[in-house]
C-alpha cells in the first residue's frame, strides 16, 4: 500500500539517473526526454554549471531566512528583471505561489477585486489560482469558487471588451495556453489586451511560467510581441530543477509590497537562487536563445514534413520548443507505446502531443523524436485513437 495520496496518475517509470536529454529507469531502459521535467529542466537534466553552484552553496549554508540580507538574491533578481524589462522581484517557490503573489499585488496596488482570464487557461492549483484558472475539471469537487474572476475567451477580444470596467484589478493571461492545449496568443489580440488595460486602469498579468526561461526563443515570450506588461510570472525552468518561482514587476508597484505585505518562509531559499543564477547565466544569452529558435524551426519543420499525410494529426502549434500535435482522438494509450520506444512526452488538453524537449535539445535526439512519433501514429493499432 502506497502511504503517498493517489493525486498523480503516474507513469510505469522510476528514474535511476538522468543526464543532458536522457532519462534511466530503474531496469536500465534509456529514454529520451521530451517532457523536460514538464518544461523545468530547460538546460537538461543535471546541467554542469548548475549542479557546480548548488554545491558551492551547500557548502557554504542552506537556509537562513528572509529576515538577512542576502547578495545572491539581489543579483538573480537583477538578472531576472532586466531580462524582463521589468524592475522589482518577489521570489516564490512554485509558479502556482507566484501567480497567487501576482493576484494579491495587482489587487492591493489597484484596491480592486475585480481579475478577468481566460478560458482553457491554467495558473496553478491554490484556491486563488484554480479560481484565476479557465478549466472547470480543475475546479471540480472543491465547491464555490472565489467570485472576483471572470472569464473571456482566449483570442476575441470582443470578449473581453465585455468584460473589462473600471473596476477590473488585472487581465491575467498566457502567451501560450500550455496546460489548455498548446494554443498561441494572436498579435493583435495581445496588443489590444494590452490597450484596454491602460484605458481601464487595469495591470495586465502575464503568465510566463511554462513559456518562460529561453522556452520560446525569448527570455519571455511575450517578448515576441513588443508588449509591456505591468507584472510577469517565472518559475519551472527558472531553476533547473530545485523549487523557485518570481513575481516580476515595475517599479511603482513597490509600495504595494511593502514589509509585511507578503512572504516566504523559504522563498528565494540559498541553493534555489544559486541554481537560478547559474541557469539564467546559461540561457539568457544572444547566442543560446538564437539556437534555441533555430532548434524551434527545424523541430516544426521536421514535424510537418514527417507528419503531413498523417490521417490522425490535425495541426501542428507552437511557439519555439513549445509544440502541440493536435491528434483526432483520445491519447490515453499513445503515450505509453511511445514510452515502450524509449521516448517521453507529454499531453496538454484533451487530444494534444505536447513537446517539451530541453532547449540543449541536439538535432540528432529531435530526429530520433520524430522518427519515434512517427512510427508510432502510423502503426495501425493507433487507428483507435
Amino acid at each position: 500500500m502506497s502511504h503517498l495520496f493517489p493525486t498523480y496518475a503516474r507513469w510505469e517509470v522510476e528514474p535511476d539517473m538522468a543526464e543532458g536529454s536522457f532519462i534511466v529507469d530503474k531496469a536500465g531502459k534509456k529514454y529520451l526526454d521530451f517532457t523536460s521535467g514538464i518544461g523545468v529542466c530547460n538546460l537538461g537534466h543535471r546541467p554542469e554549471a548548475v549542479q557546480t553552484a548548488i554545491t558551492d552553496q551547500l557548502n557554504q549554508f542552506w537556509h537562513v531566512s528572509n529576515l538577512f540580507e542576502q547578495g545572491q538574491q539581489e543579483k538573480a533578481a537583477k538578472m531576472l528583471a532586466d531580462a524582463a524589462g521589468l524592475d522589482a522581484v518577489f521570489f516564490s517557490n512554485s509558479g502556482a505561489e507566484a501567480n497567487e503573489g501576482a493576484i494579491k499585488l495587482a489587487r492591493k496596488a489597484t484596491g480592486r477585486e475585480k481579475i478577468i482570464t481566460f478560458n482553457q487557461s491554467f495558473h496553478g492549483r491554490t484556491f486563488a489560482t484554480m479560481a484565476a484558472t479557465g478549466q472547470e475539471k480543475i475546479k471540480s469537487g472543491y465547491g464555490s469558487m472565489l467570485q472576483t474572476f471572470k472569464y473571456a475567451e482566449f483570442n476575441n477580444i470582443d470578449s473581453l471588451k465585455k468584460l473589462i470596467d473600471q473596476d477590473t484589478a488585472a487581465v491575467m493571461l498566457e502567451i501560450v495556453q500550455g496546460e489548455g492545449g498548446i494554443y498561441p496568443a494572436n498579435e493583435d489580440f495581445l496588443k489590444e489586451v494590452q490597450t484596454l488595460c491602460k484605458e481601464n486602469g487595469a495591470r495586465l498579468i502575464i503568465d510566463e511560467i511554462q513559456t518562460g526561461i529561453g522556452r520560446s526563443g525569448q527570455p519571455f515570450a511575450f517578448q515576441h510581441y513588443e508588449l509591456q506588461p505591468d507584472i510577469i510570472t517565472a518559475a519551472k525552468g527558472l531553476g533547473s530543477g530545485l523549487p523557485i518561482g518570481a513575481v516580476v514587476g515595475k517599479k511603482e508597484l513597490k509600495d504595494a509590497f511593502g514589509p509585511g505585505s507578503h512572504g516566504s518562509t523559504f522563498g528565494g531559499n540559498p541553493l534555489s537562487i544559486a541554481s537560478a543564477l547559474a541557469t539564467m547565466n546559461c540561457i539568457f544569452n544572444e547566442s543560446f536563445l538564437k539556437e534555441v529558435q533555430q532548434k524551434s524551426d527545424y523541430l516544426v519543420k521536421k514535424l510537418q514534413e514527417t507528419l503531413q499525410k498523417n490521417n490522425h494529426v490535425l495541426e501542428i502549434r507552437h511557439l519555439g520548443l513549445m509544440v502541440g500535435i493536435e491528434l483526432n482522438g483520445d491519447l490515453s494509450g499513445l503515450l505509453q507505446e511511445l514510452r515502450e520506444e524509449g521516448l517521453l512526452v507529454l499531453t496538454a488538453g484533451v487530444n494534444v502531443l505536447r513537446l517539451l524537449p530541453p532547449l540543449t535539445v541536439s538535432k540528432e535526439e529531435i530526429d530520433l523524436a520524430i522518427h519515434t512519433i512517427s512510427k508510432i501514429l502510423n502503426k495501425q493499432t493507433v487507428a483507435a485513437i
